[in-house]
């Protein structure tokens, strides 16, 4: 009874295990390029994985696009036209340098650069509040030295 049901559990899971990417490349540098490429493009279904990392249907059937794409000799240019074309600049991870990207590549040096303003100001405005002396009067004068002479008779 127990063997059954250890049984009954063991196929079960193999029926919910996901499927396996099976593709026969051309030749090995294929395979690796379009390794790479399918890992550098952003799955449009999952939203925080690429291609090679999505269990989704959605990623993979662009898997299998950019693998047949690859073998029938289109560049890294093309397949990422093609994808951006069909599902936008969304799908990519490292999206190109354009006008309407700018805020994008810009934006984290200038937030860098006000920062470094504003500490470089702090620090200058501090620097002037230490070095300042201070005049003290004569009574005041009198009173640091009796209070040195007593810490060092201790």
């Amino acid at each position: 009874m127990v063997s059954a049901a250890a049984l009954a559990l063991t196929l079960a899971g193999g029926a919910l295990a996901t499927p396996i990417d099976t593709y026969e490349f051309q030749n090995p540098d294929n395979q690796k390029r379009a390794i790479t490429l399918a890992s550098e493009l952003r799955c449009p279904q999952c939203q925080n994985q690429n291609l090679v990392d999505s269990n989704s249907p959605v990623a993979r059937d662009l898997r299998l696009e950019v693998y047949k794409m690859v073998d029938d000799g289109k560049t890294d240019d093309e397949i990422v036209d093609f994808m951006t074309t069909r599902y936008g600049e969304f799908v990519l991870y490292k999206p190109k340098f354009e006008y309407k990207t700018l805020v994008l590549w810009g934006g984290p040096v200038a937030l860098f650069l006000i920062g470094l303003t504003i500490v470089f100001m702090f620090v200058r405005r501090q620097r002037g509040n230490v070095t300042k002396e201070v005049a003290l009067s004569e009574e005041d004068q009198r009173q640091l030295d009796e209070l040195l002479k007593r810490n060092q008779q201790k």
